[in-house]
């Protein structure tokens, strides 16, 4: 059967379309919420967390100083009536909806000047008496779209350098901005229909420019929140400051938070670095505050994909996948080989293990996350009806081109953006309490846009039998462990069998394979780790080598009219698995990701729509992949 992607404009209004697959999800809760006049919220909370739940943690509007200064109009308050399912107008004048809405949103705005930028583009008669502001003024208010942007890369470099007027800082202001915010988050959510969180963004440019950003999210309400202005980065942009800050917060309000690192590849090595930023060793505490408040990592978003390294990984066929590798943030300073090490989600795992044998507490075990970072006040990552990183790059015929973004992130090109991410939470309920608390435990599994369904348990005693159950996720949960979670001390003689499910997004293409890699560090002390190729589409004709290499599924894109046939790959992909190379004495982490068959990259939609003729460096296909949160395995006398 021939699967047509809405081809429409993109942005274009279109049904709300739920489900994932036969288990009910949260977006299908959600649009029976839209089609009730009714204001009630009603919270179901069920026993074990059956259904996902599909948000973005990371999305700027208006109120974040750069997005705002590069044409940014939509605030906090569109953002999450868009994210809502409901139709608005985007920064450039055109409709805008999602195909489906979104289950939870995290409006997460620079806390460095947060909302500062409207009073600028406004001209308050007070900040336009500052000579820099009144010239940022002036170049944000400008109808060339060059010196918008030339000025929005001015106001983040003042920014970064830790240079912004005084008066820009003022804590006063700052707390009018902090609790209007609230204000209009707490309006919007809406237990057991959707959750909006309380949120903003740590953003450390570390040595000026070195991508050390942080989303905060808050578990409480605005009561809680209100109590303590976010933290910036004036002082400080060391993320120990911030685990600080965390703990003040805690202690203060009662309240709870988590940090969530991202773009690892634009942090020039400092990421996951095997020292602090002062150069000394890590230490037990160290580890100790790291592992407490950062559970989760952003592995895919519109500035790449950060999961592996072709020159890391150099037995992995999908790991040059969305890569941003020139430098840092503002491509100040060249990209060294050695800085890959310790700027990739895979490498963090494996040297999270053995840091965990000489400090005791793993630093790096992170679940998985996505995000868009998207800076238009719209988190629309889908390869049809992608809105963009900002406004003079959504939808328009230029936005590919080699020059579109070459003054935001220097020789980026306009195409190396990619359409990514969301997060999908397994939770008991749609309330900020049930899906922080499932990204709390690492319940969670990032997506490059497609909402594809994965469960993943690890245990000891699972079969064929739970497999096939009828209730075979509570089977998953009562003989093992969720993503995100750990086993220990295998019983003699056995070894750890892992229960995967994925199905496909229900309108999207069908399913690939399904990989489970495993990372762990040999006797010797060296980092090790092996792809496995678990379940595949067309088993009956796909056969793995001699090598275990798997043939690749084929392609049926129409690129002339972004067609794709789903005659090819699965719609589902089940296997009970167990690890042939176990070793009970040595640690290992293990994840799950999921490829989908080739599909068109929003720069094919765009020369469909636009009638460009692409250069033939810009990539026209892709295969869209989630990646599950591991499930870690630790030796009883470690």
């Amino acid at each position: 059967m021939k699967t047509q992607f809405k081809a429409l404009a993109i942005f274009s209004t279109l049904s709300l379309l739920g489900g994932c697959n036969n288990n009910k999800t949260g977006s299908e809760d959600q649009d029976a919420a839209n089609l009730t006049s009714s204001e009630e919220n009603v919270v179901v909370e069920t026993a074990f967390p059956e259904n996902v739940y599909w948000g973005d943690q990371h999305l700027h509007t208006a109120w974040s100083g750069d997005a705002g200064a590069a044409g940014t109009v939509i605030g906090p308050e569109e953002a999450l009536r868009f994210a809502m399912g409901e139709e608005v107008t985007n920064n450039s004048g055109q409709p805008a909806k999602l195909h489906r809405p979104l289950d939870w949103l995290c409006v997460s705005d620079h806390s460095d000047g947060m909302g500062v930028i409207s009073f600028i583009k406004d001209g308050d008669p007070e900040l336009m008496k500052i000579p820099l502001v009144k010239k940022w003024h002036d170049g944000m208010n400008s109808s060339d779209n060059a010196v918008q942007k030339a000025t929005s890369v001015d106001i983040t470099q003042t920014q970064s350098r830790g240079e912004l007027p005084k008066e820009l800082l003022d804590s006063s202001f700052a707390r009018t901005v902090w609790d209007k915010n609230i204000a209009i988050v707490e309006k919007y959510n809406k237990p057991g229909k959707f959750t909006a969180f309380i949120a903003y963004e740590w953003t450390s440019n570390y040595g000026g420019g070195n991508n050390l950003h942080r989303n905060i999210i808050y578990r409480g309400n605005g009561a809680e929140a209100t109590q303590m202005l976010p933290a910036n980065t004036f002082a400080s942009s060391d993320p120990e400051t911030l685990w600080e800050w965390m703990t003040a917060y805690e202690k203060k309000t009662g309240g709870k938070i988590l940090a969530i690192p991202h773009n690892g590849n634009l942090s020039n090595g400092l990421m996951f670095s095997l020292t602090t930023l002062a150069g000394k060793p890590l230490t037990k505490e160290y580890a100790e505050a790291r592992n407490k408040w950062e559970r989760l990592y952003e592995i895919s978003q519109y500035k790449g994909t950060s999961e592996a390294h072709p020159s890391l990984s150099p037995t992995d066929e999908f790991a040059n996948f969305e890569i941003w590798d020139k430098g840092n943030l503002g491509i100040q300073d060249p990209k060294n080989p050695k800085m890959l090490e310790t700027e990739y989600y895979r490498e963090a795992l494996k040297d999270g293990i053995n840091l965990e044998q000489t400090l005791g507490t793993n630093p790096f075990k992170y679940g998985a996350a996505g995000g868009t970072d998207s800076h238009t006040g719209l988190s629309a990552p889908e390869e049809d009806n992608f809105g963009s990183k900002f406004k003079i790059v959504e939808p328009n015929a230029e936005r590919w081109d080699e020059t579109s973004s070459k003054t935001e992130y220097g020789t980026v090109k306009g195409w190396e953006y990619g359409a990514s991410g969301w997060t999908g939470v397994w939770a008991t309920a749609n309330t900020r309490e049930a899906i922080w608390d499932a990204m709390h435990r690492r319940e969670t599994y990032a997506t490059t846009g497609p909402r594809m369904t994965l469960r993943f348990f690890g245990g000891f005693d699972y079969t064929d039998e739970d497999l096939k159950a009828t209730n075979m996720a509570e089977r998953g949960y009562k003989k093992g462990v969720p993503m995100g979670g750990d086993l220990v001390a295998a019983p003699k003689g056995k070894s750890p069998t892992f229960m995967i499910a994925a199905v496909k997004d229900p309108i999207g293409a069908n399913l690939d394979r399904v990989q489970v890699i495993k990372g762990w560090v040999d006797a010797k002390g060296k980092k090790q780790e092996k792809i496995y190729e678990v379940v595949w589409g067309d088993a009956d004709t796909r056969k793995l080598d001699a090598k275990g290499k798997l043939p690749a599924v084929g392609n049926t894109v129409n690129l002339e009219t972004c067609e794709v046939s789903n005659t090819i790959g699965d719609s589902e992909l089940k296997t009970v698995w167990t690890d042939p190379d176990f070793d009970p004495s040595l640690p290992a982490v293990y994840y799950v990701r999921v490829l989908e068959i080739p599909t068109p990259r929003w720069t094919a939609w765009d020369a469909m729509r636009y009638k460009i003729k692409m250069d033939p460096s810009v990539p026209m296909t892709i295969q869209e992949r989630c990646f599950g949160s591991p499930i870690w395995y630790t030796p009883v006398d470690l």
